[in-house]
């Protein structure tokens, strides 16, 4: 007697159906994904007790005729591919032919489909068996109705949850086609009770404010860059907003919506020193690239990918994520932000800033600063932030425009323009600047420092001189020249310049104090947590008066950031406040 033997073909769809349909919402994945790829530009979903009893999905699309209906229920049949070939770079939702014929074998599934409107196919499928197959009048496209779900295998049925929490789940899933195909319209109704009907939308920030609302849509950046065969597009929340509402995630890789926790990480990880630790932003992307670089044909239900460069494609998502919250778009507005306001400089209009303008400017967000033109010398590592005198400053930027720039309560910087008026936090701004030239000389391992005639003695206590052993190195590389003389005490014979009113030892002082019990797991977090700190104590303080070349010269050098808007503790440095805005409060509108 054998002891390996054949599984009979109604448990072995079973079991295959346990790969495809896991739930309620896996069905309408699948039945809305058949829609899609037959065209169908209006598609209505109909479910009841959560899909439990009931999922109908109506499309307009090609339809079918009744020899394939009826072969749409084997396993293995499907219209999209005829090779192995056709895998590479395949474009469809579905491809497998696994959908129906698994649906199938746990539900009792009916389709009507018809090719023009008029006469049409009915095919009645109950236990993976073929129930009955007549005629029906409908209009053209193809309705599929799944009642009774997993009524035949009970053991999957006690491991559905509750309505409320199998709804949820569906409206994740229709959410997230509804954000990949915004040319079609969505109807979706729960109970007998029509909830949301999406009409076809323009771009994604208005599907955004149809799903979830126009607030929500208001407080994300639009993220659009190329980065060799790499395009990526989409929104990502403003530093300022995040963690104020909830966290929404979302991405496609060539129009398929997928879990991708690498490139949500890419994405946030552009964020660093622009919010604060233990807050996630919203992140909504879309990438696309050529289809022989991605394996789609990785998962049973097609939610995950696999890349050729994993690397150069979360490395391309950062860099766009980063460029986006570069651009004056990811400064916080106090009022209505004008329309096309991403692309206005914070400069008179009249103007050439063209040594401020990135290369590929035309479409989408034009970075507010640019990252990758010729620094103004203010911005080389190794030469002080001249905060003053003023002929300094303006021998070493002579074509640089800027605007006329007063101080307000020994606080902001501002200035006006065509779209309102522009206020810069002197601290956040000098904080920007300090932490990026900082990164910059720790990398490149050149930190410029001034030897003191008399060395300084520093007297700490036991935990901040263990906070000074723990960050020796990276003091260093900084500037900071010292070594321990006895006890807790710190002799320090060399310290960083970064502009003529540093206070060195104050500065050393409130950073150790900062970092006592400081517990960041990372090197790399420990780098970026100790620059932050010695850039924040560094940084001129709120309530320093600042003559007119040390604005200029500050303006100058917040311009060459790469992230201008936000300081290292996620605090905004820059706010507009419209015109309209001041014209409401004064009562002239």
């Amino acid at each position: 007697m054998t002891v390996i033997a054949l599984l009979p073909s109604t448990v072995a769809d079973q079991i295959a159906a346990g790969e495809v349909v896991e739930r309620a919402a896996s069905v309408v994945k699948e039945l809305v994904e058949n829609a899609l790829d037959a065209g169908a530009t209006s598609i209505d979903i109909a479910v009841q007790e959560g899909g439990r009893s009931l999922i109908r999905v109506s499309d307009d699309g090609a339809g079918m005729s009744r020899d394939d209906a009826v072969l749409a229920i084997e396993r293995h049949a499907t219209s999209k591919i005829r090779t192995a070939a056709d895998l590479v770079g395949v474009h469809s939702f579905g491809f497998r032919g696994e959908a129906l014929p698994a649906i199938g074998s746990v539900a009792r599934l009916e389709i009507d489909t018809a090719t023009l409107d008029g006469a049409g196919t009915r095919v009645r499928v109950e236990g993976g068996t073929l129930a009955a197959v007549g005629d029906v009048a409908r209009r053209r496209g193809t309705t599929v109705a799944v009642t009774d779900l997993f009524y035949n295998v009970p053991a999957r049925l006690k491991f559905l949850r509750g309505a409320r929490s199998e709804w949820r789940a569906v409206m994740d899933v229709l959410t997230s086609m509804a954000l990949t195909r915004r040319d079609v319209r969505f109807s979706i109704a729960h109970d007998g009770k029509a909830l949301l009907t999406l009409p076809p939308a323009a771009g994604l920030r208005d599907r955004v404010a149809a799903l979830w609302s126009v607030a929500l849509a208001d407080t994300l950046v639009a993220v659009d860059d190329v980065s060799g065969p790499i395009r990526v597009s989409g929104l990502v929340e403003r530093p300022s907003d995040v963690g104020t509402a909830t966290r929404r995630v979302f991405v496609t890789v060539n129009g398929r919506a997928v879990r991708d926790a690498g490139i949500v990480r890419a994405a946030e990880a552009a964020y660093r020193s622009t919010i604060p630790a233990g807050v996630r932003p919203t992140v909504l992307l879309e990438l696309e690239l050529p289809g022989v670089d991605v394996d789609v044909n990785v998962h049973p239900a097609k939610a995950e990918v696999r890349y050729r460069d994993r690397w150069t494609t979360e490395r391309a998502v950062e860099r766009a994520v980063r460029r986006a919250l570069g651009t004056e778009d990811a400064a916080v507005w106090f009022g209505a932000a004008p329309s096309g306001a991403a692309t206005v400089k914070f400069f008179p209009r009249d103007v050439d800033v063209e040594v401020l303008r990135i290369p590929e400017r035309g479409a989408g967000n034009t970075p507010l600063f640019n990252p990758d033109a010729p620094a103004p010398a203010p911005l080389n590592p190794t030469v002080p932030l001249p905060l003053h005198p003023v002929e300094e400053e303006s021998s070493l930027a002579p074509d640089v425009p800027i605007p006329p720039l007063f101080q307000l309560r020994r606080t902001f910087i501002a200035f006006e323009r065509d779209d309102g008026l522009v206020l810069i936090d002197q601290h956040s701004a000098h904080e920007r600047v300090l932490y990026e030239r900082f990164m910059t000389s720790m990398e490149r391992g050149d930190a410029p420092a001034q030897r003191l005639l008399f060395p300084l003695t520093l007297h700490l206590s036991p935990a901040e001189a263990d906070a000074f052993d723990a960050n020796r190195e990276l003091f260093a590389k900084l500037g900071f020249e010292a070594e321990a003389f006895g006890g807790t005490s710190v002799l320090v014979q060399a310290t960083p310049h970064p502009h003529p009113r540093f206070d060195a030892e104050r500065c050393l002082r409130d950073t150790l104090q900062a970092l006592t019990g400081d517990r960041v797991a990372s090197v790399h977090g420990q780098h970026e947590r100790l620059v932050a700190t010695v850039a924040c104590k560094a940084a001129i303080k709120a309530g320093d008066v600042l003559a007119a070349g040390e604005m200029r010269a500050l303006y100058l050098a917040l311009a060459g950031t790469a992230l201008p808007a936000h300081d290292v503790h996620g605090r905004a440095t820059i706010v507009h406040v419209s015109w309209d805005e001041l014209e409401r409060r004064f009562g002239r509108r």
